[in-house]
C-alpha cells in the first residue's frame, strides 16, 4: 500500500496518530542531530503557507539567528484549503493566508517568501515547471562553494502538493548539486511508531532553543484561517485542530537527511 494510499484511508477529518502514542517511542530512539553548523544558506520549499513554519520553523529561526540566509519559497497561495466555503472565496482566502505567511515568517526572523502563485491542489500538474523554477531560484541565490541545505516535503508525505514539492525540489537539486532534506508533516498523521514505509534509518533530530520554540509558537499563531474554524459551517472546519497542532509543535523537528 502506498503512502498516498494510507493517507487516503486516514482523512484529516479524522484523528490520526496521537500524540501521545508517537511521544513514548520518539523519546526511545537515539535520534542523529541535525548539524547545524554545516549549512552556509537555507531555501525552505512549501507548497502552502504554514508548511514550512510548522515543519521547520524552529531550525528556519535557528539558522537565521546565526546569520545563515533563510530563503523561503512558497509554491502555492493556499487558496483551496476550504472548498466551498460559504465564507471567504478562494481568492480572499489565499489572500489571508499571504498576509499570515508573511507575519508568521518575520516572527521568525525570516524574509517575506518568493511567492510563485502554483494553483493550490494541483502542484503535480506543474512538477516540471516548478523543478525548473526552483533551479532558477537555488541559481540565482546561492553562491559558489557554499553548502547549501534545500528543505522540502517529503516526497510521499502523503498529500499530493506536498508529494509533488519534495520530487520538484529533489530534481531542481540534482541539477545544483545541492543538498535536498525532507521534512514530513501529514506523515505524522497517517503513520504509525517504527511504520515500515517511512525511512527512519534517514531521519535527524533538531533539539531548538526555547526562547526559538515559543518564537515558533507564537508564529504558528498566525495562521488562524488553518488552526481555528472561518465559521460553524462544517465546510470552515479549522484543517490544523489541536490534536494536528500536538503532532506539529513539539519540542523537537525532524528531517529527512
Amino acid at each position: 500500500m502506498d503512502n498516498a494510499t494510507r493517507f487516503r484511508e486516514t482523512p484529516v477529518a479524522g484523528r490520526g496518530t496521537p500524540e501521545d502514542v508517537w511521544q513514548p517511542w520518539l523519546t526511545s530512539v537515539r535520534w542523529t542531530p541535525i548539524p547545524l553548523t554545516e549549512c552556509d544558506r537555507m531555501v525552505v520549499v512549501a507548497p502552502h503557507p504554514d508548511d514550512e513554519v510548522l515543519g521547520v520553523g524552529a531550525l528556519m529561526a535557528t539558522a537565521a539567528t546565526a546569520g545563515v540566509p533563510v530563503h523561503v519559497v512558497a509554491v502555492t497561495d493556499g487558496g483551496a484549503s476550504h472548498p466551498g466555503s460559504p465564507t471567504l472565496t478562494p481568492d480572499t482566502l489565499a489572500a489571508a493566508r499571504i498576509a499570515e505567511s508573511t507575519r508568521a515568517t518575520a516572527l521568525l526572523g525570516v524574509d517575506e517568501p518568493l511567492r510563485l502563485g502554483l494553483p493550490d491542489g494541483d502542484v503535480s500538474g506543474h512538477e516540471q515547471d516548478l523543478a525548473a523554477r526552483l533551479v532558477d531560484v537555488l541559481t540565482a541565490t546561492c553562491q559558489p562553494f557554499e553548502r547549501v541545505w534545500v528543505l522540502a516535503t517529503w516526497r510521499a508525505d502523503g498529500h499530493p502538493d506536498h508529494d509533488a514539492t519534495g520530487r520538484a525540489a529533489a530534481a531542481a537539486c540534482s541539477v545544483t548539486g545541492h543538498r535536498v532534506m525532507e521534512y514530513p508533516v501529514w506523515m505524522w498523521h497517517w503513520a504509525r511508531p517504527a511504520d515500515p514505509s517511512v525511512p527512519w534509518n534517514r531521519m535527524r533530530e533538531f533539539a531548538p532553543a526555547d526562547d526559538i520554540l515559543a518564537r515558533k509558537r507564537r508564529a504558528v499563531d498566525e495562521f488562524r484561517t488553518q488552526i481555528l474554524p472561518l465559521s460553524e459551517d462544517p465546510r470552515d472546519a479549522a484543517i490544523l485542530p489541536p490534536w494536528v497542532l500536538a503532532r506539529l509543535m513539539r519540542t523537537t523537528e525532524r528531517v529527512l537527511w
